[in-house]
Parts: C-alpha cells; structure tokens; sequence
C-alpha cells in the first residue's frame, strides 16, 4: 500500500512539474502574434491561386488552365519539399554563412513550443515562411508560359527552391552571410522578387521565344480574370509584408500601410502612363500595382507611409518603360513580363531601403550612406547568382529531357496537349 501511494505521488510530483514546463512555453507563446501570423501565412497562401489568376487572364485561352495549374502544382510540391529539407536549408544551423544545417530536416525539433526570439511557435513560423518559398517559385511561371512541358516545369521548379531560393533566403534571413553583412529584406525583395525576376529572364532566354512572338496577335484572353488575380494580390500581400513583422505590433501597422500607399501610388502612375501613350488601361493599372507591391516588399517595415510614395511612384516609372525595352527585343520573350515588374521593381525597393529607412534602421536620407552601398553589393550579387544558377539549371533540363512542348502541341494549346482540358470547352 505505501508502495502504490508512493508511486501515486511520484507520478503527480512528474505531472505537475510536466505542467508547470508546459505553462511556462505556452506563457512565452503571445496568442494575438501567432493569430496575427498564421493568418499572415493563410494571406500568403491566397496570393498563389491569385497569381495563377492574374497570369492566366493574360495568356491566350487555349492556355488557360496550364498557366492557372502551374501555380497550384507548386503548392503541392514545394510545400512538401519546404517540410522534407527546404526548411532546414534555410533556418538549419548556420553553416559558414553559406547554408543552413540538417538540424531541422523532416522537421525535426520543430514543434509547437515557442520559436527562439520569438513569441510564436516554430511550426508557426515554418509554415509562414513555406508560403514565401511557394510563391517565389509560382511567380517564375510567368516568363515560360503556352511552351514549356509540364514534367520539365516540375523539375525545374523543384530544382529551382533548392539551389536558389534556399541558399539565397539562407544568406538573408536565415543568419547567413548577407545578413551578417547588414542587407536588408524587411519581406522578401532580394530573397522573393529579384530571384524570380531575374531567374525568369534567364529561363526565358534558354526556352525561346513563343511561336508566332512579334508577328501573330498574343493579347490577354479575359482582362477581368487578371483583374480579380491582381485584386487577391494586393488583398494577400498585406499577410506578405505586414506578417513579416512576426508580431501583431506597430511594425505590422507600419507595414500595412505602407504596402497599401505604395501600390496605389504605383498604380495611379502607371495609369497615367497608359493614357499618355493611348487609354487609361486596366491591365495598366493591375500591373502597376504589383510592380508598386514589390518594390515596398523589401523596405515596409523600415520606411514611413509618405516615404512610400516614391517608392511606388519610380517602380511604375521603371516597370512600364522596362516592359517597353524588353518587349522591343525579338529574341527575349518574358511572356508576363516578370522581370520588369518583380525583378527591376524590387531591384529599385532593395536600393530605396537603402536610401529612405528610417525605422529601425537608417538610411541615406537619415545619414547612413553605408547602407545604400550595402543594399547595392546585395542586389548586384543575387542577380549574378540567380540568373547563372537558372541559366545553368535550365541547359542541364533542356538537354536532358528538353524544356520545350513539340511545335504541334504549343499549336493546338497547353491546356489540351498538357492537360487534356480545355478552360472554354
């Protein structure tokens, strides 16, 4: 009998001790910052269909559905590859600044107990972060659009977030050496934007050319699909920027509004472009949006609502004549134009935060001309690094299983030759 009371009260002392570690986790888990970023994460996540939407309303409709399923498959694939090794490539033990270690591999150690510097749970902040790594690759799509085969689109784009973008968001947000030097990403314009961006020119190069491209007509089939695409875009994008604050804080406030008045900025600009050349166009306007969303991707949470202004104001500027000089060339089809718009639009925010931060960190309007030439060195070695890995990346599968759909099938659409559906039958 003493035995079993014993035991009895061996048993209670353990489980309240358990409880007492418990309490304590969970006490360091701030319940209005985990809401605040796991619906950040499901924000993100709606911006995926939201660029399948955006892109497929602009390709021609017998390509309809493989534009839109593009970005659907890379939410299948990457969100496992994220959870299988992607992660642990990233945030993994920093290993000589250049990659993160296997310490996370299979999530292992990440759990529900809080995040180290944090005050949400690291499952919290893997998903998040898996949403950026998802998106990134979906934004890629638009370059290689009605001509590339869908087998050789699901190996590129799993090779793609393993030997890009893991090894670049390491650098910047997961200790690695670009961090240690000061960039600044405030939400991903040197890890999202400049690597799709730039990696999709480098695609574009290496697949060709549409058939057709500058000479038969290639207009958007239904400019209201884009339209609703761009509209989840800026609707999601305040979960991409505002959510990277971590917390439900006045960073996040900041971020918000800042998201908000660099869009609108960009996108009343480029309206006005659009109608100084012929009409106030609605392609104009949604595609001004994004470029202005992009570029305040890197500086949201470091530069003031007016600060904004400008930013959105130049990436309009630079994204409508970028469109111009890159769709006057006959041998480079960026079919989507994204390049001009994620990548030039977010080169212009990495080197604006650079110039206008002001919170939490300085810029060269508050007297810290070293960050300008931080921001700089960061840009001009990811766009090396991202257009030589995809240039490279893209050979290897072309000449291994060949990145392009036969002439037939790019003729009779993707959506039948690829899919066997037809988005209009």
């Amino acid at each position: 009998m003493l035995c079993i009371r014993s035991l009895l009260l061996s048993c209670l002392l353990i489980s309240t001790l358990l409880a007492g570690a418990a309490s304590a986790e969970d006490a360091a888990i701030n319940s209005a910052d985990n809401a605040w970023v796991l619906i950040s994460a499901a924000l993100v996540l709606i911006m995926i269909p939201g660029v399948g939407l955006f892109y497929g309303g602009m390709v021609r409709k017998k390509n309809a559905i493989s534009t839109i399923i593009f970005s659907f498959a890379i939410m299948g694939i990457i969100s496992l590859q994220w959870i299988l090794y992607g992660y642990t490539l990233v945030f993994g033990k920093d290993i000589s600044g250049l990659l993160g270690g296997l310490n996370f591999l299979g999530l292992s150690g990440v759990g529900m107990g809080v995040k180290e510097g944090l005050t949400i749970p690291s499952l919290t902040f893997m998903i998040y972060q898996a949403m950026f790594a998802i998106i990134t690759v979906s934004l890629i799509t638009g370059s290689y659009v009605e001509r590339i085969k869908f087998s050789s689109f699901l190996v590129f784009s799993l090779a793609w977030a393993t030997l890009v973008y893991d090894p670049v968001a390491h650098w910047v947000w997961g200790g690695g050496w670009l961090q240690q030097m000061g960039a600044l990403d405030f939400a991903g314009g040197i890890v999202v934007h400049i690597t799709a961006g730039v990696s999709a020119m480098a695609v574009a190069m290496v697949i060709g050319v549409r058939k057709g491209f500058g000479t038969d007509p290639m207009e958007p089939h239904n400019i209201p699909t884009t339209v609703i695409g761009a509209a989840l875009l800026w609707f999601g994008w305040f979960g991409f920027n505002a959510g990277s604050a971590l917390a439900a804080n006045g960073i996040a406030a900041n971020a918000f509004v800042t998201t908000n008045t660099s869009a609108a900025a960009a996108a009343t600009t480029w309206m006005l472009l659009s109608w100084r050349q012929r009409a106030p166009s609605a392609l104009g306007m949604v595609t001004g949006a994004v470029a202005g969303l992009a570029a305040i991707t890197p500086a949201a949470g470091y530069v003031t609502p007016l600060a904004a202004i400008p930013i959105g104001i130049v990436a309009a500027i630079v994204g409508y004549y970028a469109i111009v000089l890159i769709r006057g060339s006959a041998k480079v089809d960026d079919s989507l134009d994204v390049l001009a718009c994620h990548g030039i639009g977010s080169t212009w925010g990495v080197l604006a935060t650079g110039i206008f931060a002001s919170i939490g960190a300085t810029g060269l309007l508050s007297g810290n001309a070293h960050q300008l030439a931080v921001q700089a060195a960061a840009v001009a070695f990811i766009w090396i690094y991202s257009f030589v890995v995809t240039y490279g990346l893209a050979r290897l599968i072309d000449a291994v299983m060949g990145l392009r759909v036969r002439d037939d099938e790019e003729s009779v659409g993707l959506d039948i030759s690829q899919h066997g559906e037809g988005a209009y039958m």
